[in-house]
């Protein structure tokens, strides 16, 4: 038996793929297993090619693999394009009535099962996935009792007709396999999993539950991929605690309505992708200028434009940073793991309101929509923290009102909500004195940037990084950002092999710059390679701008919209030394 193995299905969008890797995956998830995968999906509705990789293990996995066990056809094209991933003497599942082919030189053993011709006979060929899903769990040696029941829950609400049907489907595409293998599967049979409950997750719905947990109770937002899990999570959460979603018409509404929530003392996000962000650097720095919190989320694609709308990148590393007009106090945090995303998503409401600033959660595409394996979450860690909320203000003199904007010595002003008591205040777009009323004079312009901007000097985030440095003098450093830290871990584990000493440090707070953190790391290694998805350094060029040490610094860039695969990051590392 085996402790891992790569699983792909692949056809065309809209031929449900989808349920097959849904009810496939979670009846692995409940039997122990740790799963990691990746979607590569087209940009419409229906039609093109997709596929859904997920790797399996019996031990925890953040990364997917660089081969191919088993693929699951249910087209040639899908033979075509992903047939070079597998290893030598893997498996190929093909629904016979196309009368699938390898190509030439790949080494596998062909099964044509008629997916279509057996779901026909039991009613519809929209049961093909569920004989497609039968096969696999025949190959891995899984019990199809387990995925029968998952199936029942997936097609209960049908009726114990349709379930009925569907179990069938699963049981003779498992038999087919059965009866048609010549030679022994144990090379695919799995290891036993450890049987232990964990979840299952995206990091889009990890943040969706994060949010709800750390006290949102109103979520605007204007759908996007691969931002409009989070809103979908919450349309279905929120109501049962009293929020709200609204889908509104643009992301520039949903953004100014998140901020007059959050102003009204609702704590509000929005969720968006790079196009939406743009449209909303406007109103954050409304934000900004009248130190209201808000939390945005950003899930970053290929661009510019719609680019690559359902493809990895991270490319808005520079828009997040420098994107507002003027300056104004800003964090970005960016979680590298779904249990993050969950914790960082609580943070951010924290720290919006105790620095009264905008706060952007920042993600990449595969670490928002690759359903993993989670370690349940500890929600005793759920501190809420509203900061310098005034219940009680002291009645202002004569002429005066509440001093809403004070120059204080942290920069942090006194904040209270419509409708306090002696809380009465201007709020404007325009610089403004302590009380709120605009003033252009240079004195107060100077004192109110200068407060604002002070906010951040001695900001007080979890982690703003993340290391794993065994050596204090190693051969190299590599630097990373939200989901390459398991391919970039799987890539040391192998130059460790080779004799080469590696430190690995994950960047978790983006703006302002963990500089003393990030050199502290630097400091231990003779050179330091910064992998990210993009085409121009955005990362590493921040490291060279708050750090220096330009001469220690390499980059492995990737930027055609797929993911980094471990060797890729363990073939550069290697010719570095």
């Amino acid at each position: 038996m085996i402790s891992q193995l790569s699983w792909k299905i692949g056809g065309q969008q809209g031929e449900g793929l989808e349920s097959t890797d849904r009810i496939f995956s979670t009846a692995l998830n409940r039997q122990g297993y740790y799963l990691y995968g990746y979607r590569h999906f087209s940009s419409r509705i229906k039609g093109g090619h997709t596929n859904n990789k997920i790797r399996i293990s019996t031990k925890p996995i953040r990364a997917i693999s660089d081969d191919l066990d088993i693929l699951v056809a249910f087209d040639q094209e899908t033979i075509d394009l992903n047939a070079h991933e597998l290893r030598k003497g893997g498996v190929v599942i093909a629904d016979a009535k196309f009368n699938p082919e390898l190509p030439e030189g790949i080494d596998a053993r062909l099964f044509a099962v008629p997916f279509t011709a057996i779901a026909e006979e039991l009613g519809t060929s929209l049961m093909k996935n569920m004989v497609a899903t039968g096969a696999s769990a025949a190959v891995l040696g899984l019990d199809v009792g387990i995925v029968q029941k998952v199936v029942e829950e997936e097609f209960g609400r049908k009726g114990a007709a349709v379930v009925e049907k569907n179990c069938e489907a699963v049981a003779r595409g498992a038999q087919f396999i059965l009866d048609a293998a010549e030679a022994s599967l144990d090379e695919f049979k799995l290891a036993e999993g450890d049987g232990e409950g964990r979840l299952f997750i995206i990091g889009n719905d990890a943040i969706g539950l994060g949010a709800l947990a750390g006290g949102c109770r109103f979520m605007p937002a204007y759908p996007i991929t691969p931002a409009s899990e989070i809103m979908e999570y919450l349309i279905k959460r929120l109501p049962e605690y009293g929020g709200t979603v609204i889908q509104t018409e643009d992301e520039i509404a949903a953004v100014t309505m998140a901020i007059g929530a959050n102003y009204g003392g609702v704590r509000a996000l929005t969720a968006s992708a790079g196009p939406g962000l743009s449209l909303m650097m406007e109103a954050i720095g409304l934000s900004g200028m009248t130190e209201t919190p808000v939390v945005i989320v950003n899930t970053m694609r290929g661009g510019p434009s719609t680019g690559l709308p359902t493809k990895q990148e991270q490319s808005d590393l520079n828009a997040m940073i420098y994107g507002t007009h003027g300056e104004i106090p800003k964090i970005v945090l960016a979680p590298s793991t779904v249990e993050e995303c969950f914790y960082d998503a609580i943070e951010a409401f924290n720290l919006a309101e105790k620095y009264q600033c905008p706060v952007i959660l920042l993600i990449d595409l595969q670490l928002a929509l690759g359903k993993q394996t989670a370690e349940n979450l500890d929600f005793s860690r759920v501190k809420i923290d509203r900061g310098y909320l005034v219940s009680n203000p002291e009645p202002a003199g004569d002429d005066q009102l509440f001093k809403r904007y004070a120059v204080t010595e942290d920069g942090i002003s006194p904040r209270v909500l419509p409708g306090t008591k002696n809380g009465l205040h201007h709020v404007t777009g325009v610089e403004h004195d302590e009380e709120g009323r605009p003033s252009e004079n240079a004195v107060n312009r100077k004192n109110m940037m200068d407060k604002r901007l002070r906010k951040l000097n001695h900001i007080q985030v979890t982690d703003p990084i993340k290391a794993d440095a065994p050596y204090d003098d190693a051969d190299l450093l590599i630097v990373s950002m939200n989901s390459l830290g398991g391919t970039i871990d799987e890539a040391r584990g192998r130059l460790e092999n080779d004799g080469i000493k590696t430190n690995h440090m994950t960047i978790r707070l983006i703006h302002p710059f963990p500089t003393e953190l990030v050199k502290e790391q630097m400091d231990k290694a003779k050179r330091v390679l910064v992998v990210e998805n993009n085409a121009t350094g955005q990362l590493r060029d921040q490291i060279k701008l708050h750090v220096g040490q330009a001469e220690k610094l390499n980059s492995l860039l990737k930027y055609d919209g797929n993911p980094f695969l471990p060797a890729e990051v363990y073939n550069h590392s290697k010719g570095l030394m």
